[in-house]
């Protein structure tokens, strides 16, 4: 699979134990190398995120968002979309929640008529008071936006985060293969299809997740949490090899790359021999009974994308969003990409998608995930978690990753404040749970 020998698998009495002792120990040292990760509660900014779906957002409609504790409101306008800080200079109202727009460059708040420019956020005019002194003279944050495969993606700025420094949207996606596939070899499956490939067609759902984004992100790279897929029905109609779990036999497991012209990430050296798949547990007297193998990789980038290759069947790659809402809810963002260079081919995976994909897999699958994220929420939701959690060899993976993040993400978010979610016990979040509605990522509408 490369260039240098190979690494050969160890048992466990011959190198294994000492790999687990050296990961096992999750010191103060170790904690500190990952300081700013444990602060990030509210996500990372100064990055690329996805808002919304293409199809959610037609022309001339109005949506709004909430991504690390940023209310943002998008608008398209002649196909294009627009995005700017949802909330009012003048009283912090969301404008998104009743969109008023008197004309293709503006959008005004419904509540006093304040009307911000789309492309600059400057505060153009005042509805019922055009003649004020503080039009021209302040406005709101707007946000780069780009469109690709399906997907209206954004990039989450601090206010001050200069436009000029907005790296491209390729910096903030997985690896683009087959122009990496000599830097990280997979015989085992063919070439990924990537995001911002032409002819790549994205097809996936987004949903709302309880629990932190980290506690979230974590999960899709575990290499042991494939335990409570095993009854699952995808892998159980396929009789797939699905292990108990996979660990480290080597110092070389991951690798990690910080590029300057491209994105900062891990790469999991799954299939190769420096992962040892664990099908029997002795003790417990179980082991994997399915007969198919369902090669796969994933590899994890900032500010929190996984990419799964060969994943749920060949030609077809994973892509997976936990993008930030508040500090106890994110947007789960699931997403099938496959190169499809026909018209013909791109109606063969749309109805494959519908009828096979979506509820197998991202919906069958997936949910499997979101329950196991819950489950941990109150362990690390005050904060605590992170100094007790007791780590074994296979979390290599997640130490890894926060230590990688602490070093490269351009920001931290800072607590929402005025926003939904700042307020715990607010009367607007206890009204929102009696009606059967917790959490939302999209803007609640005004209805009057």
């Amino acid at each position: 699979m490369e260039k240098d020998a190979p690494v050969r698998r160890r048992s466990s009495g011959d190198g294994a134990d000492v790999i687990a002792t050296s990961r096992r120990l999750n010191d103060s040292k170790t904690q500190s190398q990952y300081e700013p990760y444990k602060q990030a509660e509210w996500g990372f900014v100064n990055h690329w995120y996805p808002a919304v779906f293409s199809e959610e957002l037609e022309e001339d409609q109005v949506e709004g968002v909430q991504i690390c504790g940023i209310p943002i409101v998008l608008r398209r306008v002649n196909g294009r979309v627009y995005a700017l800080k949802d909330r009012c200079i003048h009283r912090g109202v969301r404008m998104s929640a009743k969109p008023m727009c008197f004309n293709k460059e503006t959008i005004s708040c419904w509540y006093h008529g304040f009307t911000f420019n789309l492309e600059t956020g400057n505060l153009d005019t005042i509805v019922g008071n055009p003649d004020d002194k503080l039009i021209g003279t302040t406005g709101v944050t707007p946000y780069p936006t780009e469109e690709k495969c399906g997907i209206v993606f954004v990039f989450v700025r601090e206010d001050d985060f200069p436009l000029d420094e907005v790296p491209p949207l390729a910096h903030d996606l997985p690896l683009a293969f087959p122009d990496n596939s000599e830097r990280f070899p997979h015989p085992l499956w063919p070439a990924a299809p990537h995001i911002l490939h032409e002819d790549a067609v994205g097809l996936g759902i987004h949903r709302t997740g309880e629990s932190n984004w980290r506690v979230a992100c974590e999960n899709g790279f575990d290499n042991a949490h494939i335990l409570i897929h095993q009854d699952n029905m995808i892998v159980q109609s396929n009789n797939w090899v699905l292990p108990l779990g996979i660990r480290p036999v080597s110092n070389d497991c991951i690798t990690t790359f910080e590029d300057d012209n491209g994105p900062s990430g891990l790469m999991q050296w799954l299939f190769s021999d420096r992962w040892e798949p664990i099908l029997e547990n002795e003790t417990l007297g179980i082991k994997v009974n399915g007969v198919n193998g369902r090669p796969y990789r994933t590899s994890f980038y900032l500010p929190g994308v996984l990419l799964v290759e060969n994943w749920p069947e060949e030609y077809i790659a994973q892509y997976e969003w936990y993008v930030p809402i508040t500090d106890d809810t994110y947007e789960y963002w699931e997403v099938l990409v496959k190169r499809c260079p026909t018209e013909e081919e791109r109606e063969q995976f749309k109805y494959r998608y519908k009828t096979v994909l979506e509820p197998m897999a991202l919906r069958g699958f997936n949910n499997c995930d979101l329950y196991a994220r819950e489950s941990m929420q109150d362990f690390y939701g005050d904060g605590s978690g992170w100094n007790d959690e007791q780590l074994v060899d296979t979390d290599v993976s997640p130490i890894t990753w926060r230590k990688l993040a602490s070093r490269c993400n351009r920001g931290i978010a800072r607590p929402g404040v005025g926003v939904t979610g700042s307020v715990k016990a607010s009367s607007l979040r206890l009204r929102d749970v009696s009606e059967g509605s917790p959490s939302r990522y999209f803007v609640r509408k005004v209805d009057f």
